[in-house]
């Protein structure tokens, strides 16, 4: 959290702003087709998906009302004590030098809440002004002496905020503010907090892709955060922290930002493999949106976040903040906004309006309470998207074989006549149920309506439609986790057995990217002939000897490189990285070219564009640079660029030289 969101609620005076009326929907809404994949499998709904940030300064921290309201909305992750206050907070004493702490907000009141939500609890252990000893001991009294089960703890919250990189929010009173130190005094913290009790999971923070200050190095680093925190920290922890706070000047940009998801969560977990060396889970402690945060933009940016980062993977996404407090008061999508990071009202008034009454809750509420009876702990994501820029689609597949489907309507003015295809799945013609959440809503409406085939959608709106199979699946057990390798046109995925149900198995299905890649009677497939440089998502289905199909096994990401040798090879280096543009130099050899030479690469994202570049001619297209040039290559030739990234900045992984595909350094 930030200086900008490190706030509390000022409370009393009740006052509502007069809605305006929504613009009226055009006679005949434009068409969109939805496309679900059930053979597609994305991630499992976990039992901590849905989480909120809950803070000390707030005085309704704890309370039946705000517990009741949390629980209703299917709040299973609550974290504590609040963002930047994290690292002021200590425990013992209930208090935060230097900031505000609301009475009857310790840390048994706040299990209080937690336990009457229904949900788990993630707790900051305080880096910038505690100790690891302190850790400990909060350990040992919440799991030891008090068994309360805290499993998830954080160690420090924005701790690259500390001014090492210029910008000076959180607290750290540590002499060394580098990478490195906090990543050696995670260690510490982490040691300490296991030996009081080895059951707690540890999470180290880090930069999330694309986002200030990722890919910067430091004064006297020779790192960025990541690659030293992972590298040192990484064989001691458990999980990292991301937190993401999109930009976005208006609520259409700010609602593109969803899309990023994907390849954000792809490299953080390339970094975790290249500098960790082992698998680490993944939190989401903090996000919001920068427009709507109060109104219907807030809640279908809620809706489509937490379904994206839980689809690919992450354990938790926890919502900033339970209550905040109004900055400003103007109209969004026709109703009234304050620029509130709270998911409930403070009653907050300013000089140009009045919150709704305490605890009203505003409209991200209501996405995520739309949001916890879509996915349900235990339902698995499968691939879901539209024909349609501002329609977002999502899906999950239920243990009983029920298929649910997310639809968002991102258009503020007009309907949605959706269309509805399904791959490996085939619903009963039964009138599906129906919820809905619609601009200026205070309310969730559900019922029967429109066909599995068809669903129209009002203007910027949440819609989940709950489907039954035509007739119950009698499938064999999902194949469990693939594991896999690659070169740079094959790829080797092997998989453990699928348990048969009422017939043997025949045989395994591999897809990739819901595209058939292959089948097999054994539990191991080989695809040739694959894209150098590509990414695929990989799940494998079990067929039994009856024709019945199980469920898509976890998804297998795999990404095809470059041949391990050839007659040219390419290094690439970020040389120098700003968070929103880097200098990259490509160092060539290749013997066999002396003459004219043209190098050629394929972003791997349409985000990414070189704007400028020497030693060489450079253009783009689409997302294909080329670079031509006379130099002779043979003992080395040096070219550079420049180039912006408006998302995660994964690099390209295969180039090719007078078009031969060459190794890569």
């Amino acid at each position: 959290m930030t200086a900008r969101r490190l706030r509390w609620a000022a409370w009393p005076v009740i006052a509502v702003l007069a809605a305006a009326v929504p613009a009226a929907e055009a006679a005949e809404p434009p068409g969109a087709t939805v496309t679900v994949d059930v053979r597609a499998g994305l991630a499992t709904v976990p039992d901590t998906g849905i989480g909120v940030n809950h803070a000390v300064w707030d005085s309704q921290l704890g309370t039946d009302a705000v517990a009741d309201l949390l629980g209703g909305a299917g709040v299973r992750m609550l974290r504590y004590p609040g963002g930047s206050y994290g690292d002021i907070y200590h425990w013992k004493d209930n208090t935060a030098p230097g900031g505000y702490v609301a009475p009857d907000t310790d840390f048994d009141t706040f299990m209080g809440g937690v336990r009457r939500t229904g949900a788990q609890p993630i707790v900051i252990a305080n880096y910038g002004t505690g100790s690891p000893q302190e850790a400990a001991d909060w350990v040992r009294y919440a799991n030891v002496e008090k068994g309360y089960g805290v499993k998830y703890w954080e160690i420090g919250n924005e701790n690259y905020g500390n001014g090492h990189y210029g910008a000076d929010w959180e607290a750290d009173d540590h002499a060394d503010k580098s990478p490195a130190a906090y990543a050696n005094e995670v260690v510490a913290y982490a040691d300490a907090m296991k030996a009081a009790d080895p059951a707690v999971k540890i999470g180290a923070v880090l930069t999330t892709p694309a986002n200030w200050p990722d890919g910067i190095v430091g004064e006297g680093d020779t790192a960025t955060w990541n690659q030293t925190v992972l590298s040192i920290a990484g064989p001691h922890v458990d999980y990292v922290i991301l937190h993401w706070y999109p930009g976005g000047s208006t609520a259409a940009e700010a609602l593109t930002k969803t899309e990023q998801v994907g390849d954000m969560i792809y490299l953080a977990r390339e970094q975790i493999a290249r500098y960790a060396g082992r698998p680490l889970g993944i939190a989401m402690t903090e996000t919001n949106t920068p427009v709507g945060m109060n109104t219907q933009p807030g809640a279908l940016f809620a809706a489509d976040a937490y379904s994206a980062l839980l689809a690919n993977g992450v354990f938790t996404v926890d919502w900033w903040n339970t209550h905040n407090g109004a900055t400003k008061v103007s109209t969004v999508a026709g109703y009234p906004d304050y620029a509130d990071f709270g998911l409930l009202s403070s009653a907050t008034c300013l000089a140009d309006g009045c919150e709704p009454a305490f605890n009203t809750p505003f409209a991200p509420y209501y996405g995520l309470k739309l949001l916890s009876g879509f996915a349900r702990p235990g339902d698995q994501f499968v691939r879901a998207g539209a024909d349609d820029p501002l329609v977002s689609a999502h899906a999950v597949r239920r243990p009983n074989g029920d298929l649910a489907v997310l639809l968002i309507n991102k258009d503020p003015d007009a309907s949605r006549a959706v269309t509805l295809d399904y791959t490996g799945y085939t619903p009963a013609a039964a009138t599906p149920q129906v919820s809905t959440f619609a601009n200026g809503a205070t309310s969730i409406t559900t019922g029967a309506s429109g066909s599995a085939g068809a669903q129209t959608l009002p203007p910027y709106s949440l819609t989940t439609v709950v489907l039954h199979p035509v007739s119950p699946s009698a499938g064999p057990g999902a194949p469990g986790q693939p594991t896999g390798t690659t070169t740079d046109r094959t790829a080797t995925v092997a998989w453990p057995a699928a348990a048969p149900a009422g017939h043997p198995i025949a045989k395994y299905e591999v897809y990739a990217d819901g595209q058939l890649w292959g089948e097999t009677a054994g539990t191991t497939f080989t695809a040739r002939n694959l894209v150098p440089g590509s990414r695929y998502a990989v799940n494998v289905l079990a067929r039994d000897t009856a024709g019945n199909v199980s469920w898509a096994s976890p998804p297998l990401t795999l990404t095809t490189g470059a041949p391990a040798a050839s007659s040219c090879t390419v290094r690439l280096t970020d040389v120098t990285d700003w968070a929103s543009g880097f200098v990259g130099g490509i160092h060539v050899v290749s013997p066999a070219v002396t003459g004219d030479w043209t190098l050629t690469f394929s972003w791997p994202t349409a985000r990414q564009r070189v704007t400028s570049g020497w030693n060489g001619t450079w253009t783009q297209t689409g997302s294909t640079v080329t670079v031509t040039s006379t130099a002779s290559v043979a003992s080395g030739a040096d070219v550079g660029f420049v180039a912006d990234y408006g998302g995660p900045n994964i690099l390209p992984a295969a180039f090719t030289l007078n078009g031969t595909l060459c190794s890569v350094a």
